[in-house]
């Protein structure tokens, strides 16, 4: 049975990249991100979770052409080339790494390029890359007036919240309140009950004037 070789596939072409070796490892990290609610008194601030985030995948990539005398260099732009930006979609390609029955749909966030063998003329003929790879996961969002417009944003409701604090926090701007007090009909933004939630639509760009 041959070794299988863990490959980059190009997902918008098909185009597929195998390693030239595989990695002697890799690392995967998971995170969350948790806001800090602040509320006076309490020695440590109560958190509450604001979303998920995108997967990290590093590893070490070796690349030898010493024994065919060539530039090295023929094989590691496979991969730096991932991270040039497409010109009809303006952004780098969105990848398929895949490995042993592990698959990530990601793009190349990173890499680090070491050379460590060169010939007589200075051909670099051994590389090593460090490539990080982060978790795409698409988003539908509509675009208006110049501006993304996202999805709601769902809310748990503390102690001495009110409507206006949420739209900062939310919206970075305390006076979309109106916005959130109609879109939940809250007859006074100024008292919520805790343990409740709220809806906060995405902030709407005003027109210009």
């Amino acid at each position: 049975m041959s070794l299988e070789k863990a490959s980059i596939t190009k997902l918008s072409t098909g185009e597929q990249m195998s390693v030239m070796f595989n990695p002697a490892e890799y690392s995967f990290d998971l995170g969350n991100t948790f806001a800090e609610i602040d509320i006076p008194g309490l020695r440590t601030p109560p958190i509450q979770y604001v979303r998920g985030n995108a997967s990290s995948l590093r590893m070490e990539l070796f690349f030898d052409s010493y024994e065919s005398q060539s530039d090295v260099r023929a094989s590691t732009t496979q991969l730096t080339a991932l991270l040039d930006a497409d010109p009809i979609t303006s952004a780098p390609p969105i990848l398929l790494f895949n490995w042993g029955g592990f698959a990530l749909k990601c793009v190349l966030e990173s890499v680090a390029q070491r050379f460590t063998m060169f010939l007589e003329d200075g051909t670099p003929v051994r590389a090593t890359l460090t490539a990080t790879f982060k978790e795409y996961e698409p988003v539908q969002v509509q675009i208006q007036s110049g501006f993304f417009v996202g999805p709601p944003t769902v809310v748990n409701i503390v102690q001495g919240a009110t409507v206006s604090k949420i739209a900062e926090q939310v919206l970075g701007d305390p006076t979309q309140w109106r916005t959130i007090a109609d879109a939940n009909n809250i007859d006074n933004p100024r008292k919520l009950q805790a343990g409740g939630t709220v809806i906060v639509p995405p902030n709407t760009p005003q027109p210009p004037f």
